[in-house]
């Protein structure tokens, strides 16, 4: 069993990241294989996975397997980071750049030379900033803000998200050309739920960590604790599994963790399916109320309410609409005009219709965004 965990985990118990990850899953022993494929190339590496599932683990071990090994790793969380200073933090910015700029300061990227830099949450960079970072990727250099002179950079880049990027792209929040350009090498490290292999692996993991820091360093699980492990969805994947022993072990008693011991969240995964229906079933199921119904002209008003729906998703945006229906721009124009969306002459967007008639497809569509 491969076990990967932070250089300093004890300094990791505030953190909402994973700060373990085992590979004993099926699932997980095919990612760490695809890992060790990608890790020797300079080839940016995309990593996609929820919140708590140890993507930052897995860049880390991209890292030591790559020729950059002795060079710095860098990990930024691109969430915490506000738009005003963003491109300060990434790309650094010389004295007096703005108020507060009091000396020059070099930005992560010029930190992470020789190395790997790691951005965590990716999708959540202004559009402005992405069009900055593509510029970095493509040049390999830098411009510090309030500077015109280019600082060279030799950093690999591994990002990751937690949201669909494919989606952001056709909703026009992140730039398509940036996704291709990180995406070279895509790892998707799979939700806990889904390698249930790796469960008690990690559960074992976490209750000799801190049955050692706890003065219970024989605590054990019960069959039937290990059951209920098994059978518990973790909306919070890893780091909720590691909440879960921390609390187990200091209230369990003679070093045997019951399940009256777990306290389980009752929260229901994000990605669960939505009333034990997948999205193409919920959306199967609303068309055959409305057949049932005997709608007249149902071809009609459907195709007006997909194209609309689509429309407003990709604000108001043609291009980027035709693209998430995998039509022409001449074919959403012409039946946005049609359906009254569009005036002909002004292009200005015309009031909405009133599809109140259809709850059912309008629920459906709730339930597939």
């Amino acid at each position: 069993m491969t076990l990967l965990t932070f250089p300093n985990p004890h300094q990791m118990a505030l953190s909402i990241r994973a700060t373990a990850l085992v590979f004993e899953d099926p699932k997980s022993n095919a990612l760490l294989r695809r890992i060790e494929l990608v890790a020797p190339s300079e080839a940016n590496v995309l990593v996609i996975g929820e919140t708590g599932t140890g993507k930052e683990l897995i860049a880390r071990h991209v890292h030591q397997l790559s020729k950059r090994a002795d060079g710095p790793f860098i990990a930024v969380n691109c969430g915490a980071l506000t738009d005003s200073l963003v491109e300060s933090e990434l790309f650094g910015h010389e004295k007096g750049a703005f108020t507060g700029a009091v000396n020059a300061k070099e930005g992560w990227f010029e930190a992470a030379h020789g190395g790997t830099l790691f951005l965590d949450e990716i999708g959540d960079l202004p559009l402005s900033t992405q069009v900055k970072l593509l510029r970095v990727l493509q040049e390999r250099e830098v411009v510090r803000v309030g500077s015109r002179r280019p600082i060279p950079i030799d950093v690999r880049l591994v990002a990751a998200t937690n949201v669909h990027l494919e989606e952001a792209v056709a909703a026009a929040r992140f730039r398509e050309d940036l996704y291709f350009r990180l995406s070279v090498a895509v790892l998707e490290l799979p939700a806990l739920r889904k390698r249930p292999g790796d469960i008690l692996p990690l559960a074992r993991h976490f209750l000799r960590l801190y049955g050692h820091k706890l003065g219970s360093p024989q605590a054990r699980l019960s069959a039937e604790t290990e059951a209920a492990l098994l059978a518990h969805p973790w909306p919070g994947n890893i780091r909720e599994l590691e909440n879960v022993i921390h609390h187990a072990v200091l209230v369990c008693q003679d070093n045997l963790v019951q399940p009256g011991h777990l306290h389980l969240s009752r929260m229901e995964s994000r990605s669960a399916p939505v009333k034990a229906a997948s999205r193409e079933d919920a959306l199967e199921e609303a068309l055959i109320a409305l057949f049932e119904e005997d709608y007249p002209d149902l071809h009609a008003k459907l195709e007006h309410a997909i194209m609309r729906t689509a429309y407003r998703y990709c604000q108001n945006n043609q291009l980027q609409t035709a693209r998430l229906l995998g039509i022409s721009r001449n074919i959403v124009r012409a039946r946005l005009i049609h359906y009254g969306e569009l005036n002909p002459k002004t292009q200005a967007a015309a009031p909405r219709a009133d599809y109140s008639e259809l709850p059912k497809l309008d629920a459906a569509f709730a339930i597939a965004d």
